[in-house]
């Protein structure tokens, strides 16, 4: 609970204190000014709530980022190592198709 939410009830009590006593004493002033402190509380603990909500979509985002990202390194490394792997493959079917006719060519000039 962030301080925004207990000023906010504190001054929503307090308001209400005051309200109550202004109207036992029959003084509209200070009924008002209670009645003013608790909006003034309810308008705090709104604003509270709203950062909290605020900081959990920002907390959450924040997690989500580090997953994908943790995901999307993992891809591109099991990318780079398939595409590593095609490279070194078709580099070796080239020269085992080249050694064949290099080999077909000296048997034909041997003989």
């Amino acid at each position: 609970m962030n301080t925004e939410k207990v000023e906010g009830k504190f001054d929503q009590v307090a308001g209400k204190i005051k309200q109550r006593v202004g109207e036992a004493v029959g003084s509209q002033k200070l009924a008002n000014a209670g009645a003013a402190e608790q909006i003034k509380g309810a308008a705090k603990e709104t604003w509270g709530h709203a950062k909290d909500a605020a900081n959990a979509v920002n907390d959450d985002s924040q997690a989500r980022a580090h997953v994908e990202g943790e995901s999307f390194k993992a891809r591109a490394e099991q990318k780079a190592h398939d595409v590593r792997e095609s490279v070194t493959s078709t580099a070796q079917n080239v020269k085992d198709k080249v050694n064949e006719k290099l080999d077909n060519i000296k048997q034909k000039h041997q003989n």
